[in-house]
C-alpha cells in the first residue's frame, strides 16, 4: 500500500500541476515564461511540480477587469474579456435562445403540415382501394 502511495501521489501531483500550467493564462503566469514552466513541469515532475505550485501562478486575489467598479459591482460579474460568468446572465445568450426557439418552432410547424399531408395522401390512396374491394 505504501509502495502505491509513493508512486500514485507523485504521479497525481504531477499531472495536476502539468494541466494546472497548461490551463493558467499567461497574465497568471509568475517569474518565467509560461513555456519555460511546462518544460520544468515535464522534465522535472516532482520539483518542477512543487515549483509550479509554490512559484509560479499568482494565487488568491482575484483582480477586477479594466474600467471594472471593484468587487461586488458589475466588474465582479464579469470576466476578462468582459463577457458574463453564467450564459442565463448574457442578454445575447438570451436573445439566441429565443431566435433557436423560434426556429424549432417554425421547423416543428412544418414538420407536422408535412406529416398531415402525407397522411392524406395515404388516405386518399387506401380509401379508394377499400371502396373497390367492398
Amino acid at each position: 500500500m505504501l509502495r502505491i502511495l509513493t508512486i500514485v501521489l507523485p504521479l497525481a501531483l504531477w499531472v495536476w500541476a502539468f494541466i494546472d500550467c497548461l490551463t493558467t493564462p499567461e497574465e497568471e503566469v509568475k517569474h518565467l515564461p509560461k513555456v519555460v514552466w511546462v518544460i520544468i513541469v515535464l522534465l522535472f515532475p516532482l520539483v518542477g511540480s512543487i515549483a509550479w505550485l509554490a512559484a509560479g501562478k499568482r494565487r488568491g486575489v482575484r483582480t477586477a477587469p479594466a474600467g471594472g467598479h471593484g468587487a461586488g459591482g458589475p466588474a465582479h460579474d464579469r470576466r476578462r474579456d468582459g463577457r458574463p460568468l453564467a450564459p442565463d446572465d448574457d442578454p445575447e445568450f438570451l436573445a439566441s435562445l429565443k431566435k433557436h426557439d423560434n426556429e424549432h418552432e417554425d421547423m416543428l410547424k412544418q414538420w407536422e403540415a408535412d406529416l398531415r399531408r402525407r397522411e392524406n395522401e395515404l388516405r386518399g390512396k387506401e380509401d379508394p382501394d377499400e371502396e373497390r374491394r367492398a
